[in-house]
C-alpha cells in the first residue's frame, strides 16, 4: 500500500471517479482528508528548512513573489506557513484532493461534524 500523500490523493481521487455509494466515498474522503493534512506538513517542513537562513526582507520577497502579502505583524511562523499552503495549493495532490470532496459532496457525503470542535 503506497504511504507517500501526493500518490494516495491521486489514487482516491481516481477512486472515487468509479464510486456512488456514500459510504464508500465517505471512506475515501476521509483517508484522504489524512493524506491532504500529511502532503501539506511535508510541505511545511520543507519550506520551513528552505526559508530557515533567510532574512525577513528575503522572506517578504518570496512572499511577495508567490502571491502570499506579507502583513505588518506577520510572523515567521504565519509567513512560512502561508507559503506552504500555498505552495501544497497548488500541487497536484491538493488538486485531487479537491476533486474528490467535490465528488463526495455530489452524494452528500462531507466530513463536517465528525470532530468534536
Amino acid at each position: 500500500m503506497e504511504t507517500n500523500p501526493t500518490a494516495l490523493l491521486l489514487e482516491r481521487a481516481a477512486q472515487a471517479q468509479r464510486v456512488s455509494d456514500p459510504d464508500a466515498l465517505h471512506d475515501l474522503l476521509s483517508r484522504g482528508h489524512h493524506a491532504w493534512c500529511e502532503g501539506v506538513a511535508d510541505v511545511r517542513a520543507g519550506v520551513d528548512r528552505e526559508t530557515a537562513t533567510l532574512s525577513d526582507a528575503q522572506l517578504a520577497e518570496r512572499c511577495t513573489a508567490t502571491g502570499v502579502p506579507w502583513e505588518e505583524g506577520m510572523t515567521r511562523s504565519e509567513a512560512v506557513s502561508a507559503l506552504a499552503f500555498v505552495t501544497w495549493d497548488a500541487a497536484p495532490a491538493a488538486m485531487a484532493y479537491t476533486e474528490l470532496e467535490e465528488r463526495a459532496a455530489r452524494f452528500g457525503v462531507c466530513l463536517l461534524g465528525e470532530e468534536a470542535l
